[in-house]
C-alpha cells in the first residue's frame, strides 16, 4: 500500500512516496506550481505510477493549534485535489518540519542554493514519514 505525502506551498509542491509495505518515506521531486489544472495532472501522474491507494498532505497551523491562511490554503488545494481522485485524503499537523528539513540539510553541511531546492522534498518526507510512524 503506497501512500503519497504533500508539502503543498505556494509555489512549490513537495512530494513524497512511502515504501510497498508502508515504513519509511523517500521523497520523490518538487513540483512547481504552473496553475491548479498542471498542478492536479502532476499529482494524477505521481499516483498512476506508484499506485497509490492514500494521500497525506501537510496541514500548517499556527504554533497555537489553529489553523491560519496558509492551512487554510491547503484545505483549499486539497478540497479541488479531491475531484479529481477517490484516494482519501489526510491532514497531517506539519509544524516545524520546514525546520526541521532545514536543521538537517545544515548539519549535512549543503549549500544555501541546495538547500532551497530540496526543502520540500525533504519536508513533504517529514510529514509522510510522521503519519506512517503514527498507525
Amino acid at each position: 500500500m503506497r501512500i503519497l505525502g504533500l508539502d503543498v506551498g505556494d509555489r512549490t509542491i513537495g512530494v513524497a512516496i512511502s515504501d510497498p509495505l508502508g515504513f519509511t518515506a523517500q521523497g520523490i521531486t518538487t513540483i512547481r506550481r504552473k496553475g491548479l489544472e498542471y498542478d492536479m495532472n502532476e499529482l494524477m501522474k505521481i499516483c498512476n505510477e506508484y499506485s497509490v491507494e492514500k494521500i497525506v498532505s501537510g496541514l500548517p497551523k499556527n504554533m497555537n493549534g489553529t489553523v491560519g491562511e496558509q492551512g487554510e490554503k491547503v484545505k483549499q488545494f486539497c478540497e479541488e485535489l479531491k475531484k479529481h481522485t477517490d484516494k482519501p485524503i489526510i491532514f497531517w499537523d506539519e509544524r516545524l518540519t520546514t525546520v526541521a528539513a532545514h536543521r538537517v540539510m545544515l548539519e549535512a553541511d549543503l549549500s544555501r542554493s541546495k538547500r532551497k531546492k530540496l526543502v520540500d522534498k525533504i519536508a513533504a518526507t517529514y510529514i509522510l514519514q510522521g503519519y506512517l510512524d503514527s498507525i
